[in-house]
């Protein structure tokens, strides 16, 4: 049902008999998100992909020792995140006066009538969601890289971690910051602190967590988890 195309993609036939589809057991059945093509499950090996023929969706792309990676990426993920909240992100020169500022002082620095809510929201877009979401993945994936019985409540953490995906703005944050210095450039000495480059590398950590992740194969292993 599916053909191997170079370089390492496997490419998935949809299946258009419906008599098929029926008599095929939901397991061994795959949907494509974004078109609704569905597909005779073919398992891809390590450093494959399983693609959508109609809308060239990325369905499964499994990779060695995948889990491994992912888990050293959260777990530094988690520390940059809560470093980067504390230590000073940018310090600011005018006129002989220097004032150093955090990423959590600068979120709440408009805690002060209905500026409240937006300082709350603003804060945990940067720092709070990056960081349950890392925390949810550990919950997720750590007992199923180390062959174990899933975590109590693992399918729901997960789901709630992948939910909150478009909420993580970190990556918003760094482009925010990037367009402020370039107009706070000619006012002030701007300077760098340690979280700035600490929120740096988390940007690219979340971003490679992203895409080292196949969340087919995570599902899977939740749903039909290994039999010891």
């Amino acid at each position: 049902m599916g053909v191997l195309h170079p370089p390492r993609y496997r490419y998935m036939w949809r299946m258009s008999d419906a008599m098929n589809l029926t008599k095929t057991p939901l397991e061994e059945l795959i949907v494509c998100p974004i078109c609704d093509a569905t597909y005779q499950l073919q398992r891809p090996k390590a450093g494959e992909r399983a693609v959508c023929v109609r809308c060239h969706k990325v369905l499964i792309a499994p990779r060695y020792k995948a889990g491994m990676q992912i888990i050293a990426i959260a777990i530094a993920s988690v520390v940059l995140v809560i470093a980067a909240s504390v230590f000073p992100f940018l310090e600011i020169s005018v006129a002989g006066r220097t004032n150093a500022v955090s990423i959590l002082d600068a979120a709440l620095s408009f805690t002060r009538g209905p500026m409240l809510v937006l300082a709350l929201l603003t804060a945990g877009f940067i720092i709070f969601v990056p960081l349950l979401r890392m925390l949810l993945t550990l919950y997720v994936l750590i007992p199923v890289v180390l062959d174990r019985p899933a975590a109590k409540h693992a399918v729901w953490a997960f789901r709630i971690s992948e939910a909150m995906r478009p909420w993580s703005m970190a990556e918003i944050f760094a482009l925010g910051c990037a367009v402020a210095l370039v107009k706070v450039a000619d006012l002030a000495t701007v300077s760098f602190g340690p979280a700035f480059w600490m929120f740096g590398v988390l940007v690219v950590l979340v971003i490679a967590q992203d895409g080292f992740m196949c969340k087919w194969s995570v599902w899977n292993s939740l749903e039909y988890p290994k039999k010891r």
